[in-house]
C-alpha cells in the first residue's frame, strides 16, 4: 500500500510532528536517534534513507557502522549523545519495565535529563516518538527502500 497516496493528510500530519520535533534538536543528534530506532525497529527504508542523509551531512563512517554497537565504542559518541541513545532505545523498546513499572527507566530518562534542558528533552522525547511512528508505518506497508528502487545506486 501507499498509505501516503492513499492519506495524504496523515502523511501531511506526520510531516508537521517531525518538523516541530526536530526544531532546536541538534541535528547530528536526530539523526543518531533516527538511526539507531531504525535498527531496532527493523526499517529498512528509514535506515536507507537516514544512513544516506547521515553521510551527505558529513557523519563518518565509523560513527555510522558501530552505531549498533555505541554501548561498546568507547570515545567515539559524546556523553550527550549517548544519553540520547540510550532514551531511544529505552523509548523504542519498552520492554519489560522495571519492577517499579516504569517502562523507560529513571536512570535512563535522569541521564538524559542531565545532558539536555527541558525543551530540547522535550524534543528529544517527541523525536524518539516521530521515529518510531515512521517506522512503524514503513514497515508495515513495506516501503522500499530508495536505493533499492534505484537498483541501488545511492
Amino acid at each position: 500500500m501507499d498509505l501516503w497516496k492513499v492519506a495524504p493528510e496523515v502523511y501531511k500530519g506526520m510531516s508537521a510532528f517531525q518538523a516541530a520535533a526536530a526544531e532546536g534538536l541538534d541535528p547530528v543528534i536526530a539523526e543518531l536517534v533516527k538511526i539507531r530506532a531504525s535498527q531496532l525497529n527493523k526499517c529498512a527504508f528509514c535506515l536507507d534513507m537516514h544512513l544516506t542523509e547521515a553521510r551527505k551531512a558529513g557523519e563518518s563512517q565509523l560513527r555510522l557502522d558501530l552505531l549498533d554497537a555505541w554501548e561498546e565504542s568507547p570515545g567515539l559518541y559524546s556523553e550527550k549523545e549517548q544519553a540520547a541513545l540510550a532514551l531511544t532505545e529505552a523509548v523504542t523498546s519498552l520492554d519489560g519495565g522495571t519492577p517499579q513499572g516504569h517502562f523507560v527507566p529513571d536512570e535512563v530518562y535522569e541521564r538524559a535529563a542531565e545532558h539536555f534542558d527541558e525543551a530540547e528533552l522535550a524534543r528529544l522525547i517527541a523525536q524518539i516518538i516521530a521515529i518510531n511512528a515512521w517506522n512503524r508505518f514503513q514497515v508495515t506497508t513495506r516501503a522500499l527502500p530508495a536505493s533499492l528502487r534505484d537498483g541501488g545506486k545511492r
